[in-house]
C-alpha cells in the first residue's frame, strides 16, 4: 500500500475535490490516505463506490462494537442470527454499506440522534456488500444498527460453516481473508477494528467456544437449547472472530496465570497432550520476549475435523487442522512433533503479530504472515535446542529464493483489492522471504536491538493497524540504524540479489569483488536493473568472519592471508552466492569449515547456478558426492531433493540406469552401514539420516531389493505399528508401495478406516497411496480423491502427488482436465485449489507449458493467476535446463 501525506495528500485531494484540503476527514480506501474537507464527503462516497475500486468499502461509517448472537442448527446446516453494531458516523448520509455474503435479512433498524428508521435492505452479491437506505439521513455522529439473519452453515470450509466427524457435526468459523461476512453483516477490511460481545444459543449438551471467556451459561431461551455468553473481546478486526459449537473436549493448562487450553473431538483428546505442552513454554516466551503481556484473557487451541488452513490465529481461539495438532505421545515422530511446535508457535505469536498489532491493509499482510514465520522458531530453539532450527530457517531461505528466481514472483508488498487478489498473497514470499529478510536484518543490528525496536513498535501501535513504513520507521528509531533503507529494498521490489565472488591472492591478501545483480532462472531474460541494499557476511576458510553493507552495483574489499571465501555467514542473508566453478569444489572439499546451514546454502546456491545455466550440472554432482557422506540430516535432505529431481525430469532415458547406478554406488553403502530398520533408541539426526537414504536409494535409485525389503517392513508395520521407528515409517510405506500390488494396496486403505482417530498415522497410509505404481492402482487413487472417503481438505493431496511422480502425471493430469469441475467444486478456489494447481508445475517440455497455457485460458482461476504463470515458467524452465544440461549431464555420468 502507498501511504501519501502531507503535501502530496493535498495535491491529491486538490485533483478529486477542489483547492480546499483539510485534515477532518480522510479517504481510506483506495490504497491511498488523504486529508479532505467533509464537505466533499459525498463526492468521495461515490468515487470510492465505483468498480475501479474492487470491493472496498466507502468511508464515513466506522464500527465501534458489535454484539452478536446466533443460533446455529445442526442437523439444517444453518443459522440464524441477530447483531447491534454501535458506530460512528463522519458525514451525514441515508445509507449504510457493509460487506455481507450468502446472508438472508430481516428486519432492519439504524437508530441515531432519538430517532429509529427501518431501513430497506439491498444486496449486491457481486461485490459482496449489503446497502442499508434509510429515509432521512443519518446525522453526523452515534448511531445503531439492528439487524436480524440468517444463513447457511455452508461446506466450502470458510465463514460459519459445517464440520463432520465420524459421529457428529460442528459448526466451526474461518474468516481469514474476507469471509467473516459470510457468518454476519460487518464492515470486514482489518483496519475496521472494533470490540465484540457474543454469544450462541445451541443445543443441551453441546459446547461453544469463542474469542472471550465464557461469562454466562443459562438455559433456554429455546427448547433444548442453552446460551453461552463471553466476555467482551479488545479491539481486533473481523477476520479474528472465532466461534466453534460442538461436543469439544479440553485440556487445561496455563502460563503465566494465563489459563491454556487445547481441545479436541472427544476421541482425540488423549492426543493433545504435547500442543498443550508447546503452547505453556512459547506462551510464556512470548511474553519475556516482547515484553509486552499476552493481550486476551485466555488462549484456547482447537482442532477441528475440517478445515482449509494448517491453522488460525483468531484472537484467544487459535484454530487447527488436526494433523498439525494432535500427537500420539508413544507413536509421534519427529517432523510431526516438530509440525506441531512450529504451527503452535507461529498461531500463538500472531496474537501480537496480526492480532494485537494488525495490517491496516492486506498489501502488508506479511507483517503478520512474515513475522510469525520469524518468531515461530525462537521459543522452540529455546524449549528444543537438539532440534537445531537454524536448519530449517536455512531450509526455508532456500525455498524462498526459489520462488524469487521466477520472473513471475512478486514483491513482499502487492497491491490486492479484491478477495481473490488478498487470496493469492498468502505465499512463501510473505512468509518465508519476509522471515529470512527480517532474520538477515536482525542479525546486522544484533538481536538485542532488534528485540528493542520490536518491543516498542508492540506498544505503539497496541489494538490498532499499522503499515510497514510504520514498523521499519519505529525500528530505525530505536536502533538507530539504516532499517528503513535496507527493507523498503526488499519489501518494495520483486525478486532476489545474486552476489558474484570473485577472489584474486596477492601477496598475504585476498581480494574480493563483488557484483550484484537481480536473479532469474528463466532463458533469455535480460538483466533487470535493480540494486538491493543489504549486508552480507562472509567466511574465510579459517572461520574469520566479516561483514560489508552491499549497496552498489560492484563494490571491493580485501582480507588478510589468501583464503576461499564462503559469502553468506550461517546462512542469515537473503541472497544468493555465485562462485566459480573451481572455488565450488575447493569449498566442497574443505566443507568441515562450513557449518550445517552454510552447507544446506552452498548446496542451493549452487543448485539455482545450474538451473540458470551459469554452470555445468556437473559442479552441482561433484558437490553433492562430496557431501554424500555428510552426518547431519539436512544436509543430506538438501542434496536428496536435487538429486530426485534431476533423475525424475533431467536425466536422458538411454542414460537414467546409468545414473540409477551412480545413486546405489554412492548411497546404498551408507544405507546398508546405518540399516534398516535400525533402532527406536536411535537419536532422531540418525534415523532422519537413515529416512532419506532410504529414499534416495528406493525411490531415486530405484533399487528392486531396497523396495521389496520396505515391503516387507511396510506388512510388518500393518501389524505392529512399534516394530518401525516412527520417524522411518513414513518413508518405508512410501518405497515398499512402489514394490507393491492390489493386495498391499488393500492393506493401506483398510487403514485408513482403521486410524481414522490417529491423524498421523492415517496419513502416513494417505500419502503413500500415490506410490503404487501399476496404471489401475494409480487411476484407483486418483478416483478416490473424489469420493466422499477423502476429506475436501485432502483430496488435493492425493492428485497433486501424482502430478509430481513420474509414473502418476500423465494419468493425473487427464484426470485434472476431464474431472476440473468436480474438484473445483470439492477443492474450493480458496482452499485446495491452489495447491492442486502448484503440481501442475513438475512437467519438463515445452509442448506441456503449451497445454497449461491452454488449459488455464479456458479455465481461469482468478485466485490463483500468478500461481499458474509460476507454473508454466517452472515448466518451461525445467525445459531449458534439461536441454542445456543435457551434454553435461551425459558426460558426467558416463564418466561415473
Amino acid at each position: 500500500m502507498l501511504t501519501i501525506a502531507g503535501p502530496i495528500a493535498c495535491e491529491i485531494s486538490a485533483v478529486i475535490l477542489g483547492p480546499s484540503c483539510g485534515a477532518d476527514a480522510e479517504v481510506r480506501g483506495i490504497g491511498i490516505t488523504v486529508a479532505v474537507k467533509r464537505p466533499f464527503a459525498f463526492l468521495v462516497f461515490l468515487l470510492l463506490a465505483s468498480p475501479v475500486f474492487g470491493q472496498r468499502l466507502p468511508v464515513g461509517v466506522i464500527p465501534e462494537h458489535y454484539t452478536l448472537w446466533f443460533a446455529p442448527d445442526l442437523r439444517a446446516h444453518a443459522f440464524r442470527g441477530r447483531e447491534t453494531i454501535r458506530v460512528q458516523v463522519d458525514a451525514a448520509t441515508s445509507r449504510i454499506i457493509m460487506h455481507a455474503a450468502e446472508l438472508e435479512f430481516g428486519e432492519v433498524t439504524v437508530t441515531a440522534a432519538g430517532r429509529t428508521q427501518t431501513a430497506t435492505v439491498t444486496t449486491d452479491a457481486g461485490a459482496e456488500m449489503v446497502t442499508f437506505a434509510v429515509a432521512r439521513p443519518i446525522p453526523v455522529g452515534p448511531a445503531t444498527l439492528n439487524v436480524q439473519f440468517t444463513g447457511t452453515l455452508n461446506d466450502q470450509l470458510r465463514g460459519f460453516y459445517f464440520s463432520q466427524s465420524p459421529t457428529r457435526g460442528y459448526a466451526v468459523t474461518q474468516m481469514e481473508a474476507t469471509d467473516a461476512r459470510r457468518a454476519f453483516p460487518c464492515f470486514d477490511e482489518p483496519a475496521y477494528k472494533a470490540t465484540f460481545d457474543i454469544a450462541l444459543m445451541i443445543d443441551r449438551g453441546d459446547v461453544a467456544i469463542s474469542n472471550g471467556r465464557v461469562i454466562a451459561d443459562t438455559p433456554g431461551p429455546e427448547s433444548g437449547k442453552h446460551t453461552v455468553t463471553f466476555s467482551t473481546t479488545p479491539k481486533i478486526s473481523s477476520y479474528l472472530v472465532a466461534m466453534l459449537v460442538g461436543d469439544f473436549a479440553c485440556r487445561e493448562g496455563q502460563a503465566d496465570g494465563i489459563a491454556v487450553r487445547v481441545c479436541s473431538t472427544p476421541d482425540k483428546h488423549a492426543l493433545t497432550g504435547f500442543a498443550l505442552e508447546a503452547a505453556e513454554q512459547q506462551l510464556a516466551f512470548y511474553n519475556t520476549y516482547f515484553g509486552v503481556r499476552y493481550p486476551f484473557e485466555k488462549l484456547d487451541i482447537i482442532g477441528i475435523p475440517d478445515f482449509a488452513a494448517g491453522a488460525m490465529e483468531n484472537a484467544g481461539a487459535i484454530t487447527f487442522r488436526e494433523r498439525v495438532l494432535l500427537v500420539d505421545p508413544q507413536q509421534a515422530s519427529l517432523s510431526v512433533r516438530r509440525t506441531v511446535a512450529a504451527v503452535t508457535a507461529h498461531e500463538i505469536a500472531h496474537q501480537w503479530f496480526g492480532d494485537l498489532v494488525t495490517m491496516k491493509w492486506w498489501d502488508d499482510v506479511w507483517l503478520n504472515e512474515g513475522f510469525a514465520n520469524w518468531m515461530e522458531k525462537k521459543p522452540i530453539a529455546a524449549w528444543k535446542p537438539e532440534w537445531h532450527v537454524e536448519l530449517e530457517e536455512a531450509q526455508d531461505t532456500q525455498t524462498a529464493l526459489g520462488v524469487d528466481a521466477l520472473t513471475h514472483t512478486r514483491a513482499i508488498r502487492t497491491r490486492a483489492g479484491t478477495p481473490a487478489e488478498i487470496n493469492e498473497l498468502f505465499d512463501r514470499i510473505a512468509y518465508e522471504k519476509t522471515a529470512a529478510v527480517l532474520r538477515m536484518i536482525e542479525r546486522y543490528v544484533g538481536a538485542d536491538a532488534f528485540r528493542a525496536g520490536v518491543s516498542s513498535y508492540l506498544r505503539k501501535y497496541a489494538y490498532a493497524n499499522a503499515t510497514g513504513e510504520d514498523f521499519w520507521n519505529e525500528m530505525t528509531r530505536v536502533t538507530g540504524r539504516p532499517i528503513d533503507r535496507l527493507m523498503r529494498s526488499f519489501v518494495e521490489q520483486p525478486g532476489a540479489p545474486v552476489l558474484s565472488i570473485a577472489t584474486r591472492c596477492s601477496g598475504d591478501a585476498t581480494t574480493v569483488t563483488l557484483r550484484q545483480a537481480r536473479f532469474v532462472t528463466a532463458p533469455n531474460v535480460p538483466s533487470a536493473s535493480q540494486l538491493w541494499s543489504f549486508p552480507a557476511c562472509f567466511k574465510a576458510t579459517d572461520g574469520t568472519p566479516r561483514c560489508e553493507m552491499i549497496e552498489r552495483r560492484e563494490q571491493t574489499f580485501t582480507t588478510n592471508g589468501c583464503h576461499n571465501v564462503f559469502a553468506n555467514a550461517d546462512s542469515r542473508g537473503y541472497y544468493l552466492s555465485e562462485y566459480p566453478p573451481a572455488a565450488v569444489r575447493s569449498l566442497a572439499e574443505s566443507a568441515g569449515g562450513l557449518n550445517p546451514t552454510e552447507r544446506i546454502s552452498l548446496i542451493g546456491d549452487e543448485w539455482w547456478m545450474v538451473r540458470a545455466g551459469r554452470h555445468d550440472i556437473g559442479v552441482f554432482l561433484d558437490l553433492a558426492a562430496a557431501l554424500s557422506r555428510d552426518d547431519t540430516a539436512a544436509v543430506l535432505n538438501a542434496s536428496e531433493s536435487r538429486l530426485s529431481y534431476i533423475g525424475e525430469r533431467l536425466v536422458a532415458d538411454s542414460d537414467r540406469a546409468r545414473y540409477q547406478a551412480w545413486i546405489l554406488r554412492r548411497f546404498k553403502p551408507e544405507l546398508q552401514q546405518i540399516d534398516l530398520p535400525g533402532s527406536v533408541s536411535d537419536d532422531e539426526n540418525r534415523q532422519s539420516r537413515r529416512a532419506t537414504l532410504l529414499s534416495l536409494v528406493g525411490i531415486t535409485g530405484d533399487d528392486p531389493d531396497t523396495q521389496r525389503q520396505a515391503r516387507a517392513l511396510s506388512e510388518r508395520y500393518v501389524a505392529v505399528p512399534a516394530s518401525i521407528p516412527s520417524t522411518l515409517a513414513a518413508t518405508v510405506l512410501k518405497v515398499g508401495a512402489l514394490a507393491g500390488d492390489e493386495g498391499l494396496y488393500e492393506q493401506y486403505v483398510a487403514q485408513l478406516h482403521a486410524l481414522a482417530r490417529e491423524p498421523e498415522a492415517y496419513y502416513r497410509f494417505f500419502n503413500a497411496l500415490p506410490y503404487f505404481r501399476q496404471p489401475s492402482l494409480v487411476r484407483r487413487t486418483l478416483e478416490l480423491s473424489l469420493t466422499r472417503e477423502v476429506r475436501a481438505q485432502d483430496a488435493d493431496v492425493l492428485v497433486a502427488s501424482l502430478m509430481e511422480l513420474p509414473w502418476g502425471r500423465d494419468a493425473a493430469w487427464q484426470f485434472i482436465i476431464t474431472r476440473w469441475d468436480a474438484l473445483t467444486d470439492k477443492l474450493g478456489i480458496f482452499q485446495g485449489l491452489p495447491g492442486l494447481i502448484r503440481s501442475t508445475g513438475a512437467f519438463c517440455a515445452v509442448d506441456r507449458a503449451a497445454e497449461l497455457k491452454q488449459f488455464f485460458a479456458r479455465h481461469p482461476v482468478p485466485s490463483s493467476e500468478r500461481n499458474i504463470q509460476q507454473q508454466i515458467e517452472k515448466v518451461e524452465s525445467c525445459a531449458a535446463v534439461k536441454t542445456r544440461q543435457a551434454r553435461a549431464l551425459s558426460a558426467w555420468i558416463s564418466k561415473q
